[in-house]
């Protein structure tokens, strides 16, 4: 039971940035369609905010993996 709830302490911080990451590219293409961007422009921002937001989720999954594997403190290895 410890182990899980450090694994669970582990987790808290990428899952809070990847949240902050998600919100950001949010609002930016909020922003931009409220100030009346041009429609390139906003296209273009929400198509690079997908992507980010995708990038991040999938870098979130591979993280949450290592930690629940144990490997997270594998750099004293090289």
């Amino acid at each position: 039971m410890s182990n899980e709830k450090e694994h669970q302490k582990k987790m808290i911080a990428p899952i809070i940035i990847t949240a902050l990451v998600i919100v950001y590219f949010i609002a930016y293409v909020a922003i931009a369609i409220a100030i009346g961007a041009p429609f390139l422009l906003v296209v273009v921002g929400l198509i690079v905010s997908i992507f980010f937001i995708a990038v991040c989720i999938y870098v979130l999954r591979e993280r949450i993996l290592e930690i629940k594997s144990g490997e997270e403190d594998d750099l004293h290895k090289y």
